[in-house]
């Protein structure tokens, strides 16, 4: 495996129905490197975003979906996903204020 640095960890924000309802309750979606692990992701959201303190990480694999256009058939890429629960005490993540 790969030496993975705090700042490779963090892909970019989930911004569905779903994720922005779940900021009420201070929880945050994330696509992730796929080969992050939970200590990792919490290291990084910690490191990235002043005030954030990180009481649960949950993750969550996704294998590529099969895809085709016409006779040619192929699969899109695996993904991961991590779901944070930060502290009652943490502050809010910046990026997802406004939305």
């Amino acid at each position: 495996m790969a030496d993975i640095k705090y700042y490779d960890v963090i892909l970019k924000p989930v911004i569905t129905e779903k994720s922005m309802n779940g900021m009420a309750d201070k929880k945050y979606a994330f696509l992730v490197h796929p080969d992050a692990t939970k200590s990792q992701i919490k290291e990084a959201v910690e490191k990235m975003f002043a005030g954030a303190k990180v009481a649960k990480v949950n993750t969550l694999n996704a294998d590529g979906r099969l895809r085709r256009q016409g006779m040619t058939q192929g699969k899109t890429a695996k993904t991961k996903k991590a779901y944070v629960t930060l502290t009652e005490d943490s502050a809010d993540i910046e990026i997802f204020s406004g939305l």
